[in-house]
This record gives C-alpha cells, structure tokens and sequence, in this order.
C-alpha cells in the first residue's frame, strides 16, 4: 500500500531515528572474547519450533552457550561475520539471564550488532518482522510459546533466519550435528547491558541497540492493515471488544496498538502485564486456559452460551499466547475456527494480490 508506506517510514529508518535521538548512549572501550572448553549435551535437538526444555535444564552451566554457539557455527560464522542479529523473547523466567549470555556469545563470534528490545521483550511476529525491515542476519527468540513459565516450568529457544521466518530443517539439522561435537565456545567477557531503556551500548566492534518493538511493530502494522477503518469500527456504539494478553509479551503491543492507535479503552484490555511465570497461568488462548476471557464472552470451557446475568458482553474478544503468534477469537456468545476465521478473511481481502 504506497500510501501508507509514504506516511509511515520503514522499521529500518525509525530505529535509525530512534538511534539518533536516543541520549541513551553508552560507550565501553574494552571487550575480550575468550574459549571456553565445554561438553555436549545430550538432545539439544531443535525443532521449528526451536529447542523447548525444562528452565532447569537450561540453567545447566552452558547449557544455554552450547546451543547458541552451535547455532552460530550451523548458521555460518563466515556469514555473520560484521552482520546484525535480532535477540528477545516472551519474557518468561531465565530470559533475561540467556540474553546476556546471548549478547556475550554474538560479540564473542565477531557479530557486530544486536537488535532487541526494552528488557529484551519481543514478540515472535515483532522479530520476524524486525528481522526482515533492519536488514538482520537472523534472530535469536527465547520463548517456549504457549508452556507455562517459571523455575519449575518451561523455557526455549529459536533461531529465525534472514527472511524472518524459522530455521529450515536445514539449518536445524546442522545444529544438532554441531551440539554433539562442540568442545569449546567464544564468548566475549562483557558486563550485563542495561537494557531497560530505549539506547544504544558501544564496545570494541559490537553495539548493543535497544529499541521501543511496540512503535516499531504498529508502524509495520499500519502498513498492512487500515486503521482508519478499525478505529471507527471501535468507536461505534454498537460494538464492544475484549482483548486477553495473559500476562505474555502481547500486553504492551496490545496497548500500543488498540488504546494508543485505535482508541480503545485500557478497560478493555486484560492482563496485559507481562510475566516471568504468566501470572501463576498457562498461556495458551483456549476455552480451558483463558477461561477469563471466555466467561467475559458469555460461554463456558466447551464453547456454549451461558448466563452471565446483567453483564455485559462484548461483542469480540481475542486473546494471544505467551509470545504473541498463537491466537483464539470469540464472538459474543460462540465460539469459532479462529484460523479459519482469518483465512476467510484473507481470502476475501487479499486474494487479487496473489493473482
């Protein structure tokens, strides 16, 4: 859509705006990279969904640098060579430890740059798309989707590759050959990056960049979908709308996008703190596990109708997964095929481009 690429510039050009006009710029002189002699773990065996493990299982001494310096070398250390990667998660419990290590392992291998996000937080489309905007080499995405959180629940990890899309068996298969070999990792002997704010951190040869996902992710958005058309559909009386982030990466996107750009009413809006551990809860969008959200539309865990007295019910309700690409839609008292539902959808409105 040429108009909305003329009032929105690209994810490209706004995180160079935002680099320019950040005040939050630190400068580190020194930064070494040293081997270090490890094992290989047994099954780090990475599907398209990536490696999903126990969080305690990860916690293994390199455990975690194991699997990323396989990754590194899988993926081609000759083609990452002065390139830039993009690194966040859902975050769940242990994110913020393996995006340190993360950080560390990228300079330690002669990557130049990382893309993430305020305290790493990126949603799996948000990367995919940050991937393929800023010209990235790959992403790294810590997420065990719709697992539970927390020192007792699950953790994961997944590489994107340069067209922001998951590794192809491929690459996949390559890691695993690597995580059963490997003797020895590279990892830079950096101090934790503040990343709790919009900015950038320089070393020798590697920056750290930090960029507010949820501008740059609407900005996508606005390119894609019309807003003008949504905004008005949530203002119109005879419509309400509910949105469940179950305490997942989705809850900022969510009030960027509805209440700051659309307009809707934060009240609308639940859950939508993220988590280390969701809030106790299992975020995945299903009539079992958002039950909240599914008692608001007026309809019990199987899907039928029910009572719900004088309250009122909305007459659309959604609700995303830990990381934000797992979804269920609801419509005021019934259930549906939520992909099936947006496939019709996309049928009707984008066929022709496909022609």
């Amino acid at each position: 859509n040429s108009s909305c690429e003329e009032k929105n510039p690209s994810l490209r050009d706004r995180i160079r705006i935002q680099t320019h006009k950040s005040k939050n710029q630190t400068q580190r002189s020194t930064m070494k990279a040293v081997q270090v002699p490890t094992k290989p773990f047994e099954g780090q065996k990475a599907g398209t969904s990536g490696l999903r493990k126990k969080t305690t299982v990860f916690e293994q001494e390199h455990y975690v640098e194991n699997f990323v310096q396989a990754t590194l070398l899988a993926v081609g250390l000759d083609k990452l060579k002065g390139k830039t990667l993009v690194v966040g998660g859902d975050g769940r419990y242990y994110n913020g430890v393996m995006i340190q290590k993360i950080l560390a392992l990228c300079a330690g291998n002669g990557v130049s740059k990382v893309v993430t996000g305020i305290n790493g937080l990126i949603s799996t489309p948000a990367v995919s798309g940050l991937i393929r905007e800023i010209g990235a080499a790959g992403g790294f995405i810590l997420t065990a989707s719709h697992n539970p959180g927390g020192p007792k629940n699950d953790c994961g990890i997944k590489y994107n590759v340069e067209n922001g899309g998951p590794a192809p068996e491929g690459i996949t298969a390559s890691i695993f050959e690597q995580t059963k070999t490997i003797s020895s990792y590279s990892i830079a002997q950096l101090e934790n990056v503040d990343l709790g704010k919009v900015g950038v951190t320089q070393m020798d040869g590697f920056t750290v960049e930090v960029v507010d996902t949820t501008e740059t992710y609407a900005t996508l958005l606005k390119s894609i979908f019309d807003f003008d058309s949504i905004r008005a559909l949530l203002k119109r009386d005879d419509f309400s709308f509910a949105f469940d982030g179950m305490h997942g990466v989705a809850g900022p996107y969510a009030k960027k996008i509805f209440h700051d750009e659309l307009g809707a009413a934060l009240d609308s809006l639940m859950n939508c703190t993220p988590s280390e551990d969701f809030n106790g809860g299992h975020p995945d969008p299903n009539l079992t596990y958002a039950s909240e959200l599914v008692q608001k539309l007026g309809l019990n865990r199987k899907g039928e109708a029910i009572d719900v007295g004088s309250d009122a019910v909305p007459s659309f309700g959604a609700a995303c997964d830990g990381d934000a690409d797992r979804n269920m839609i609801l419509g005021k008292h019934f259930f549906c095929d939520s992909v099936g539902f947006i496939g019709s959808n996309c049928c009707k409105c984008e066929c022709n481009s496909f022609l």
